[in-house]
């Protein structure tokens, strides 16, 4: 059986093309491969797939989807963007997560600093000359620090998952949609209409999104004044928000450069999602070009 992928309409050296593959190697943009199971055996973001993590994941979101409301992101966005917890560099923050693992993940339970190194690594090979796309790569969940004693330990529910616009209908393409009608947003018509607080084009930086890492390391990035361009701090901001990047729900809030930027997202998504693997990556062996780009792009500390 073959399988005919569109490539994103993005030009990144040379003419993107359709290209044919089989169904067990599918050819993402570069050339990466996307494995055929995930660390347990079944397809990718399988939430239905009875596995050793598949009760524990769902009970997540059920957690997730009744307590993420309007009023609780507003209280979120204002202590945490505050950035006044610790100060310490992005290195001293990824070997904070290696004790950290996501319960709301069904692919992966290996610490968090593999990943960050497996996606940054595999979008290395791919865009060697993007080199603000490879440190994107590295940081994109630096937020799952909020998990931490010193970020006041945040529950899982409240700093991993996917994310989704509070202030609006909660689209049934994301994930354990049925637990919504527990939440109160959802009976709330100021908020459960399609575009509820909001207007067509708004533009997503004026969408409130659930609270979590994603939003975030966002927050840290733009207050330190990173000096990445916009499409990595929208790959940070939005990397969770499938419902989104993968089901295409929501676009009419989007505006022009969300647009572009969503090229992007989807470029990464596929390294972010599928390089999870057990896989070990040699931290030492590459940490001095991280730290390369970490020098090159943010200050030297950050107040997060």
């Amino acid at each position: 059986m073959t399988i005919l992928i569109d490539q994103p309409e993005l030009v990144v050296g040379e003419e993107e093309e359709k290209v044919l593959v089989e169904e067990k190697e599918l050819v993402l943009d570069g050339g990466f491969l996307v494995p055929d199971t995930n660390s347990f055996g079944h397809t990718f973001r399988a939430y239905d797939a009875e596995s050793e993590r598949q009760s524990g994941v769902e009970n997540f979101y059920r957690i997730n989807h009744i307590s993420q409301t309007y009023d609780f992101v507003q209280r979120m966005r204002e202590e945490y963007g505050k950035l006044d917890k610790v100060e310490m560099s992005i290195w001293d923050c990824c070997e904070l997560l290696n004790d950290v693992v996501d319960e709301s993940d069904p692919d992966l339970d290996e610490p968090q600093i593999e990943h960050l190194l497996q996606t940054a690594e595999a979008i290395r090979k791919d865009y060697p000359n993007e080199d603000w796309l490879h440190l994107t790569g590295l940081i994109h969940d630096l937020g799952k620090v909020l998990l931490h004693p010193s970020f006041g330990e945040l529950p899982q529910w409240a700093v991993v998952g996917d994310t989704y616009p509070l202030g609006c209908t909660f689209d049934e393409s994301i994930v354990h949609h049925k637990y919504f009608e527990e939440n109160p947003d959802y009976h709330n018509p100021a908020y459960n209409t399609k575009y509820g607080v909001y207007s067509e084009g708004c533009g997503l930086n004026n969408v409130l999104m659930s609270w979590g890492h994603d939003d975030y390391m966002y927050l840290v990035a733009k207050k330190n004044k990173t000096t990445l361009p916009s499409a990595a701090l929208f790959i940070i901001r939005y990397h969770s928000f499938y419902s989104l990047h993968k089901s295409g729900a929501y676009k009419h809030l989007m505006n022009e450069e969300d647009a572009e930027n969503l090229k992007w997202l989807q470029i990464f998504n596929k390294y972010d999602l599928y390089s999870k693997s057990s896989v070990r990556i040699d931290v030492e062996k590459v940490k001095p070009y991280y730290l390369s780009l970490i020098e090159k792009y943010f200050p030297a500390k950050l107040r997060w």
